[in-house]
């Protein structure tokens, strides 16, 4: 793979993660805010902000609080589509 293909699909994988993490919080009737505040350690509103937009990578043990703090499994999270057709 070429850096350019690699580097489009990191951000394809951020952005459909994002998506996916804002599908479940909202499905839920939380907002950022409700969901900074139900994970686990210190969580500022604007990192749920940067990781739902897809402008950051995030840490799986982040994404495992965010589940977490969802109620979910944190598998339910990377069932994300990610390779083009």
């Amino acid at each position: 793979m070429k850096d350019s293909e690699i580097n489009r699909l990191k951000k394809k994988t951020r952005h459909n993660l994002g998506a996916k993490i804002k599908e479940v919080r909202e499905s839920k009737s939380l907002t950022q805010v409700d969901l900074a505040s139900r994970i686990e350690g210190r969580f500022d509103t604007s990192n749920v902000s940067r990781i739902e937009s897809g402008r950051i990578n995030t840490t799986v043990f982040t994404l495992f609080r965010i589940a977490k703090a969802l109620d979910i499994d944190i598998s339910d999270l990377l069932d994300i589509e990610v390779f083009e057709d």
